[in-house]
């Protein structure tokens, strides 16, 4: 489930090169997706690290998750309970 929604999210991503030569990303929808490196490849490695924890912190927030390209993760604000 996470797998999926984070490549729907690489392959939205948007690239740029900054004047330093670094790069930066951004995914459109996911707000505060913000990921730097030296090389494409960091940046893209740092993207997706930063999608992962946006997830999760989203999740822990009882914030809701926007789809992208039909993935969706449903988060509840209701904690889950065992019972015995």
């Amino acid at each position: 489930m996470f797998s999926e929604y984070i490549q729907a999210a690489l392959e939205r991503a948007e690239y740029d090169t900054l004047e330093d030569g670094s790069y930066v990303a951004t995914v459109p929808g996911l707000q505060g997706v913000i990921a730097v490196g030296d090389s494409f490849e960091e940046c893209r490695k740092d993207l997706i690290e930063v999608i992962e924890e946006w997830i999760v912190a989203r999740i822990q927030w009882g914030y809701s998750i926007p789809p992208i390209a039909g993935h969706t993760i449903e988060s509840s604000k209701n904690p889950i309970a065992v019972v015995d």
